[in-house]
């Protein structure tokens, strides 16, 4: 069994929110899955521009919860573009076992309630 890195978890949350956002008709303008660089998304819907930070968030937390620092100043750099901040927080968790990490080709649990303006 190999576990996620870091890195991969970052990947993952950023897919099943970059699915969600195709879904809900948004078009992607950059997309970057570094981490530590932010936003990680830049869409755009019906002429209006949007940041959207993603983040993999451990079991034990809550993904609703975010970094208002960070936040406050992604949403002072969208105040240029005229763009509205989402913060997107995905929990990912070892299906079988939430204390276990989450394992290559395992089953995992997503907790993930959308995008949360801020």
């Amino acid at each position: 069994m190999k576990e996620l890195t870091e890195q991969e978890l970052h990947n993952l949350a950023m897919n099943i929110v970059g699915r969600e956002l195709e879904a809900q008709g948004y078009e992607f303008m950059a997309v970057n899955s570094a981490l530590k660089k932010n936003p990680q998304f830049v869409c755009i819907k019906e002429k209006q521009v949007y940041f959207i930070v993603v983040r993999n968030v451990a079991y034990d937390q809550n993904p609703r919860v975010y970094d208002a620092n960070l936040m406050k100043k992604i949403k002072q750099h969208a105040v240029g573009y005229k763009a509205i901040t989402y913060y997107a927080g995905v929990g990912l968790s070892n299906a079988k076992d939430e204390y276990l990490p989450v394992y290559l080709n395992e089953d995992y649990i997503v907790d993930y309630d959308g995008l949360i303006e801020v």
